[in-house]
């Protein structure tokens, strides 16, 4: 015969441990350390707040895998297109642009620097020009449009009353590495 007693005796434990789980779970809920249904709610709202802030935050970062791709892509193209894969693809260029501007070259000096790890290499540009002001001008603006990357470091000008202006310039360009 099944043991009655037994069992009715751990009834009332259960019983009793469930009765106790609840006035504990009443008193939490009207003590001060949950709050009203009030503040619960001005709770709630803040927090819906928050999570709207932070999905705005990170808004930007959507679809990031394809935004580096399509980097990588728009990289190679500028390298492509604004970097000399020679040296004397630089020296044309300058060239060209000193006979399209009516000024004269003096001297002009490059000196490769150390190759960098995003596959271009600078290239310093030191050079001697002479003609008038304005067409000195106009080379430094063209120089400045032109399809290939010039940057201008400095610029000193010097010349007399009468005569051509001389101008010092030094700039620096690079090259595609592996081209």
């Amino acid at each position: 015969m099944p043991d009655f007693a037994n069992s009715r005796r751990k009834l009332k434990i259960a019983i009793g441990a469930m009765l106790a789980a609840d006035v504990v779970a009443v008193a939490v809920l009207f003590s001060p350390l949950v709050g009203s249904a009030d503040s619960r709610q001005l709770q709630l709202v803040q927090l819906r707040a928050e999570v709207q802030r932070k999905t705005r935050e990170v808004q930007p970062l959507r679809g990031m895998d394809k935004k580096i791709v399509l980097a990588k892509d728009q990289i190679s193209g500028f390298y492509k297109d604004r970097f000399a894969a020679r040296d004397s693809d630089l020296a044309n260029e300058l060239g060209k642009i000193a006979a399209q501007n009516g000024i004269r070259i003096q001297q002009a000096k490059y000196k490769k620097e150390d190759a960098e790890s995003s596959g271009v290499t600078p290239m310093e540009i030191e050079g001697s020009f002479s003609g008038d002001y304005l067409q000195l001008v106009r080379f430094i603006n063209t120089l400045e449009r032109s399809k290939l990357f010039f940057a201008v470091d400095s610029v000193d000008l010097a010349g007399e009353s009468t005569g051509p202006v001389k101008l010092e310039i030094t700039m620096h360009s690079y090259l595609r590495s592996g081209a």
